[in-house]
């Protein structure tokens, strides 16, 4: 077996866990301890019995995970639960319910299939989304991993036949497959490392550690045949940062912590293998218990549509409240009226029980109520909800298969996680974006150094050159322009940097070469990379815990000092000589690892070199590092604070590197509290631990700085510049300090020159001061009088510059947006930043970025658009209308949460000026012509009802009643929702003006919807009364019969279907092989159904038997009245259309007559229409340009004279 062939592999002798502070600890009771076996802790897991009966008694979950919404037995009554929760769908159920009582003026049969039909292709494609959940989950429960089977033999099983208390065997590079507790690794000390990016979105690695317990006595597969323990614990829960329980092994208590939990679906690595026991299983673990549904989101149009379903319940209501009024009416007086015979005798009074007796008119009103409201339910689309969920699965396959937003370096496509939000993405108003991995890259290049005072590194970042730009000239790059820059070989990851003057060993020949010396060695010692080397090629590679710290030991391997092999207690790397000129192997003694925290910000490590100095090795944020230098320490200082800021203004991110020698003396003390503090079980340990090792890391001597650059993406200059063009406003929400966030703006073209910038900070010397004193209260107060007392300097700058081009730039750091985003001032703070350009929000949280989301959307009620990439933007995503996550390289946790799923930010903007533009134009002529069609159907119902007196006859036969909506009509919506391009994706990059009409919701306003209902109006009372008046008082055919309501509904029917069908052809921009097919073939389908209905035996046709072929088709006037109707119902849309056209066309039109005329390749032309789209407060270099011709006094004049002309 595999597992045997493995079982004598030795083990790696490294003790890593000795020399780190702060992640491998000694795990101690604690008091929730105490709690174990009460409420809450009462897990117990037989380790290596999982079939025991004490373990089978447990009864716990099995490792089989579900993440679908329905199972076999739940799929039929849930989702027909979900389908008759919809208020349409369920007056539809009442009505065909009460289709089967006598009082239905249609058959049963003809109600309740078109709902069964409807309900049915609902419930088909809720079970085929939860098909692809469920081979998902197939996928995922069918992993193997190898499991021990109770000889000292590991054997592969598949994930879902895990059973707690099972012993597994996780190799590296592999997920693990449960909550396992950690036993044993490849490592002597039982430590590993562990890659939690499914779980955070963190990519550096964890450092996990098991009892010495296990780790001692569990080397290989055989040492587990004999093992039993049982773990007593905590009960499943969500906390994925701390656990609590307790090993008894041989007789013995040990308590337990999250350093010795492996979460399910995370990943180990940087060490070949791991055995844990499975303490939690299935949706028992901590991951899953994590795993809320996402908050359900539905787009403004839908729930707009909602509205529009409740008005017509009203009219509907209404109406046969009227219509049994008058008829309650119209029946009681029948009988006073003709003076002893009822004048409705055909109606057949005498024979009724209640319905048309003159002697109980009022409760004949009441029936007629219900009979009316089931006959008027014509009026409500039913197939409106099913043929919206088909185009919105068809438009996001359209998105899924873009190639446009295709990235091949990754081999990941869009993806629309889900459907309900196409149209939305039409409607964009904000965009709320994170920076790091979403506008940059989140590869770390190693690019500048500043060593010993002076400025090493001639690449030009992407800030430099937009900062070039600004300035009209070239990006600085130093003054010794004179150097030569050697930029062949291949590229390295992680590594940009270009200056022959450090590079090929030529640093010795630099003035201050000891300097560059000792800070090319920190670079290459001062880390916790794991290197790999390469059998086949001796190339060596890097496993780190952070990209930033990947770049640093990569460019100390390509300055000359190649970090190559760490042991237990040494670090090895190769480096040139100054005194020999060669190469030669240096290792140094590793004795502690200060490791980097976010509260500490810095990072350092203690070694013996070989000639047996004791260096402390200190890299940090220059905010920390500055503070603790020595006096003697500070020779380059100013120079070195004037290039960290320099490279901050390029927008890189710095570390300061420094060193000291320490005294042996003063490491022994240092050593002997560490390790007590280290040791202790003190509920104060990790403050102690700080202190001694802050004692420790002072007196420093400054060497220099490093700067590396987070890339911007390909793009995305340019795609700001086009949704700003289209008056999108952007807001950027970063952890990034301000002055790097200021200048990746002006990089991105979210800033510009001309732009005022109002900065929101606490960096006054009033606040200093009292942060000095260390008066917190004070403190408290002074910020948010000092915050308030900004922003309505902001507001008053703003408001005294109305009516002028200037445009203003917010920019506002995390300390001030706490107070800014208080009940009483977060009015305020999005008054002052609505009206800004671009906005930019630094140092924040990612829960200030989740409440400045919900604010925007709340406060502007405009849809807001939040896209990242990291765990730290899921709340930003799940607080926004639309989460669009980028696959990157921080994990999928923002995938995981997010609505729409991007590979790079460019890609948003043909993912919203293209598809979300399309889905909005079609998506709202959907809903309006739905409405159009049906109005006009139900008013020719309605109207021949009253013309009947209000008797509950229906216009139609049953079944032409009932299949309206389903096949004569709804096909050609479909292929409209799914295929029509009112503007081709070519022209809505050339008029990004055009997606205002989305935000501005110019296209499903209440005027269009109700002018599409007026047009149904219109279009039955021309149908109605045309077809009425042509048949009323002639003989129909040459036998002398007059047309009778089989006639006269065959016809109007006839009608109904041509009209709505052309009405469709003049609603559609952009015709298809498609369109034509459903259109044509929907009233080819008219025909072809009468004839064969007609041609069935009357007891099932009734009185449509062969009504078509012996009465409607010999008619001339049936053909006349036909054409006719056709001219006369369209004419009034048409002249309505050619008006608006001509003279007061919307944007999308004003591009159609371009294109018409063929003005598209006019370029003074097609300018004048585009700059319409640039106004003074938006951002990109479109702008910029602008800001210039408007300066010149250029533009207004050519502007008008172009207009005029148009």
């Amino acid at each position: 077996m595999a597992g045997g062939r493995q079982g004598g592999r030795r083990r790696n002798r490294l003790r890593l866990s000795n020399i780190y502070a702060f992640k491998c600890r000694k795990s101690s009771f604690q008091e929730d301890h105490s709690q174990i076996g009460g409420p809450g802790f009462s897990r117990v897991v037989y380790c290596n019995e999982p079939n025991s009966p004490a373990a089978e008694r447990r009864n716990y979950a099995g490792n089989y995970v579900r993440s679908t919404k329905y199972t076999p037995a739940s799929f039929i009554p849930k989702s027909l639960f979900e389908q008759f929760r919809r208020v349409a769908n369920f007056y539809f159920l009442v009505t065909g319910i009460l289709s089967l009582t006598q009082l239905s003026p249609y058959s049963s049969v003809s109600a309740l299939l078109p709902l069964a039909f409807v309900i049915l292709v609902s419930m088909v494609k809720e079970g085929i989304e939860d098909w692809g959940r469920k081979r998902q989950d197939i996928e995922v429960n069918n992993r193997k991993v190898k499991v021990h089977d109770g000889d000292g033999m590991f054997r592969q099983e598949e994930w879902r036949e895990l059973k707690v208390g099972d012993i597994v065997r996780v190799e590296k590079d592999e997920f693990f497959p449960a909550d396992l507790l950690l036993l044993s690794s490849s490592y002597e000390d039982s430590i590993c490392y562990v890659e939690t990016m499914n779980l955070d979105g963190e990519t550096n690695l964890k450092v996990k550690q098991g009892l010495e317990a296990t780790s001692s006595a569990l080397h290989e597969d055989s040492d587990f045949k004999e093992l039993k323990a049982v773990v007593r614990c905590e009960d499943p829960n969500a906390d994925l940062y701390t656990f609590v329980g307790t090993l008894h092994l041989e007789e013995q208590r040990h308590p337990l912590s999250i350093q010795q939990l492996l979460l399910r679906d995370s990943k180990l690595r940087n060490t070949e293998y791991v055995y844990g026991a499975v303490v939690f299983t299935g949706h028992d673990t901590k991951v899953i218990q994590n795993s809320t549904d996402p908050p359900s989101k539905r787009s403004r149009i839908e729930r707009k549509m909602d509205k529009i379903i409740y008005m017509m319940f009203f009219i509907v209501f209404l109406m046969s409240f009227i219509g049994s009024i008058i008829f309650g009416i119209e029946t009681r007086e029948d009988r006073v009226r003709a003076g002893g015979r009822t004048e409705r005798w055909y109606l057949k009074p005498d024979d009724a029980d209640i319905f048309f007796d003159p002697e109980k008119a009022p409760i004949a009103a009441i029936l007629h109520f219900f009979t009316a409201v089931m006959l008027y339910s014509y009026f409500i689309p039913i197939s409106l909800y099913v043929s919206i969920e088909i185009v919105k699965v068809l438009q996001s396959v359209f998105i899924n298969n873009d190639i446009l937003m295709y990235y091949e370096e990754t081999d990941k496509p869009a993806h629309a996680r889900t459907s309900n939000l196409n149209e939305e993405l039409g409607m964009v108003d904000t965009i709320l974006s994170d920076k790091t991995g979403t506008l940059t890259c989140n590869s770390m290049e190693f690019i500048k150094c500043s060593i010993a005072g002076t400025a090493y590194g001639r690449g030009i970042t992407e800030v430099e050159r937009s900062m070039a730009m600004r300035s009209g000239g070239t990006a600085l790059v130093g003054d010794d322009l004179d150097v030569v820059v050697d930029r062949s070989g291949p590229k390295i990851k992680g590594f940009n940097f270009q200056d022959e003057r450090v590079m090929k060993g030529n640093w010795v020949k630099e003035r201050e070469a000891a300097v560059l010396q000792k800070f090319f060695r920190l670079l290459a010692v001062c880390h916790t990379a794991i290197p790999e080397t390469d059998e086949a090629t001796g190339a060596v590679s890097y496993e780190a815990e952070s990209p930033d710290e990947a770049a640093f030991v990569v460019a100390a391997r390509e300055l000359g000092f190649e970090f190559f092999s760490r042991t237990q207690n040494g670090i090895s790397f190769r480096e040139l000589d100054l005194a020999t000129g060669e190469r030669v192997d240096r290792v140094y003694r590793l004795l502690n690892v200060l490791e980097f925290n976010s509260a500490r910000k810095r990072m350092s490590v203690i070694v013996r070199d070989e000639d047996g100095k004791l260096l402390l090795l200190s890299k940090g944020a220059d905010n920390v590092m500055f503070e603790r230098l020595a006096k003697n320490g500070r020779k380059f200082e100013e120079k070195t604070r004037e290039h960290v800021n320099e490279y901050a203004d390029a927008g890189l991110r710095t570390l300061i590197l420094a060193y000291r020698e320490v005294d042996e003396n003063e490491y022994i003390e240092f050593s002997k509290n560490f390790n007590e503090a280290k040791n202790s079980v003190s509920a104060d340990r990790e403050s102690l631990i700080d202190e001694i090792t802050d004692q420790m890391e002072r007196d420093l001597i400054l060497l220099g700085a490093t700067a590396v650059e987070d890339k911007l993406q390909n793009g995305v200059p340019d795609c700001i510049d086009k949704l700003a063009q289209a008056g999108i406003k952007i807001w950027v929400l970063t952890g990034d300090k301000m002055e790097t966030a200021i200048n990746i703006g002006f990089a991105c073209s979210l800033l510009r020159q001309e732009m005022k910038q109002i900065i929101i900070n606490l960096e006054t010397p009033h606040i200093k001061a009292l942060e000095k004193a260390g008066e917190k209260d004070a403190i408290e107060q002074a910020s948010r009088e000092s915050v308030v007392k900004q922003m309505e300097e902001g507001k008053a700058l703003i408001t005294g510059s109305s009516g002028s081009d200037e445009a203003f730039a917010l920019i506002i750091d995390g300390k001030s947006l706490t107070y800014a985003l208080e009940d009483d001032f977060k009015k305020q703070f999005l008054d002052l930043a609505t009206r800004c350009a671009s906005v930019i929000c630094c140092r924040s949280s990612p829960k200030q970025k989740a409440l400045v989301t919900r604010l925007v959307k709340s406060g502007t009620g405009k849809t807001t658009l939040a896209i990242g990439d990291g765990a730290n933007d899921v709340g930003m995503l799940q607080e926004a209308d639309i989460g669009v996550g980028i696959s990157g390289v921080e994990g999928m946790q923002a995938v995981m949460s997010s609505d729409i799923a991007i590979a790079q930010f460019r890609y948003l903007e043909r993912l919203l000026l293209v598809h979300g533009h399309w889905c909005y134009s079609r998506i709202s002529s959907m809903i309006c012509y739905f409405f159009y069609k049906n109005i006009t159907f139900g008013v020719t119902v309605f109207l021949y009802e009253a013309y009947t007196s209000f008797s509950a006859q229906p216009a139609y036969n049953d079944w032409f009643l009932s299949l309206f909506n389903v096949f004569f009509s709804s096909l050609p919506v479909i292929a409209l929702g799914v295929f029509d391009q009112d503007v081709s994706a070519r022209f809505c990059y050339k008029f990004p003006l055009l997606y205002q009409e989305g935000v501005q919701n110019l296209l499903f306003s209440w005027k269009r919807i109700i002018g599409w209902m007026f047009n149904g109006v219109i279009t039955a009372l021309t149908i109605f009364f045309i077809c009425k008046e042509a048949q009323e008082h002639q003989l129909y055919n040459p036998n002398g019969k007059t047309a009778g309501r089989e006639i006269l509904g065959g016809t109007m029917y006839t009608c109904i279907v041509w009209v709505v069908n052309l009405q469709m052809v003049l609603a559609i921009s952009y015709f298809t092989w498609v369109q034509h097919i459903v259109i044509w073939g929907s009233i080819a389908l008219w025909y072809i159904f009468l004839m064969i209905y007609g041609a069935m035996g009357p007891s099932f046709s009734t009185d449509a038997y062969k009504v078509f072929l012996e009465a409607l088709a010999p008619a001339p006037s049936y053909w006349l009245t036909t054409l006719f109707v056709m001219i006369f119902a369209l004419i009034p849309y048409f002249v309505f259309k050619s008006i608006q056209m001509r003279f007061f066309p919307g944007y999308h039109q004003m591009i159609q007559w371009i294109r018409y005329e063929g003005h598209s390749n006019d370029p003074e032309f097609v300018e004048m229409v585009r700059q319409r789209s640039i106004r003074p407060t938006t951002v990109g270099f479109t702008a910029r340009r602008a800001a210039s011709v408007r300066r010149s006094g250029r533009f207004h004049d050519q502007l008008n004279k172009n207009f005029i002309a148009f």
